[in-house]
């Protein structure tokens, strides 16, 4: 009876055993990254440190890169990805919440963009970073987007209009409020938007200062362009997976790392920035800035109302604005 006992105990020890080492086995998914430098690019890089931090966590990530963002999200629409690193004006689709986090003059700073990221980074978040069976399981800065123009002349709305301005084909936002101001929307997408203004195709485009080297857009600025030295938008890169492919658990260690890790994203930023030349810049008065700020509010009041921008993250966004400048108007009305 003892020694039967014995076996058993030993039998059950052994089972325990080997299902505690069956559960340590990682999960495998297939992550895709948009990096328009290919291979070798910064976004990559940071992905193989955010991969052997997943191995910690039980998930094995094999990285593919995409030199081309649309194909990244179709094949994550497609399951040929199991998450995809895109930037946060094409994630609106899958995550409206988490897309709005871009809308325009929402974020006037870094400053606030590192409050909101660690906002999203907590778990009381999850819910609304999950929706339609896909879920965003980590948030980065690219840097505010700033308006590249051919002429520096080109500084103001009125002296816009009539210019060709590349839009993003995939965001409707873009053309509408090109279209606003009098200027000419051209579609166009993240792999060509920099060629068509380094060849004078279109006269303005909006891009981050990261690209200004990795597109050379200093060749469409040549001679008598500018930048305006004004932020439209704070921009994101954000990891969007398919929900059923990743446990709660890996997916809220997966933000936390990335909000974690955002002081090394804003070393390579502010790296990226100094490549600009200063000579570029130009200034606008401070009269246009108010002006500008205005008009972009009422321009996410219209988008929200028309369904692009999701109001609970507008709203989040304003307590934000407010948290770090309190004698604005919109923070002292009502």
């Amino acid at each position: 009876m003892t020694k039967s006992l014995s076996a058993l105990l030993a039998a059950a020890a052994l089972f325990v055993g080997g299902a505690a080492q069956a559960q340590q086995e990682p999960i495998e998914r297939d992550i895709c990254v948009f990096d328009i430098a290919g291979q070798m690019g910064p976004t990559m890089a940071a992905m193989k440190d955010w991969r052997a931090a997943a191995l910690k966590w039980g998930l094995k990530a094999n990285l593919r890169v995409y030199t081309n963002e649309q194909v990244a999200a179709e094949d994550l629409k497609a399951g040929q990805c199991d998450a995809s690193l895109i930037t946060g004006l094409r994630a609106r689709q899958f995550n409206k919440y988490a897309g709005t986090l871009d809308s325009i003059g929402a974020l006037p700073s870094m400053e606030h963009m590192k409050l909101a990221l660690r906002v999203l980074a907590h778990p009381s978040r999850a819910e609304q970073l999950t929706a339609n069976s896909y879920e965003v399981i980590g948030i980065a800065p690219i840097g505010a987007a700033y308006l590249f123009v051919n002429d520096r002349e080109i500084n103001s709305l009125a002296k816009a209009a009539g210019k060709k301005v590349a839009v993003l084909d995939f965001d409707p936002t873009q053309a509408k409020m090109v279209a606003a101001a009098g200027a000419t929307p051209v579609p166009s997408d993240i792999t060509n938007f920099a060629g068509k203004f380094n060849n004078g195709s279109v006269d303005v485009i909006a891009a981050p200062l990261v690209a200004y080297n990795v597109l050379e857009l200093y060749k469409g600025l040549q001679p008598d362009g500018g930048i305006i030295d004004y932020p439209l938008l704070q921009l994101s890169i954000q990891l969007v997976g398919k929900e059923d492919r990743f446990p709660a658990e890996i997916a809220q260690k997966s933000r936390e790392y990335f909000y974690k890790n955002l002081d090394q994203v804003l070393e390579q930023l502010e790296r990226e920035s100094s490549q600009v030349n200063s000579k570029w810049w130009v200034d606008i008065p401070d009269d246009d800035k108010r002006e500008y700020e205005v008009m972009m509010q009422d321009a996410r009041d219209q988008l929200r109302n028309e369904g692009y921008y999701d109001p609970d993250m507008l709203d989040l966004l304003r307590k934000i604005r407010c948290k770090l400048n309190s004698s604005r108007a919109e923070c002292t009305a009502g």
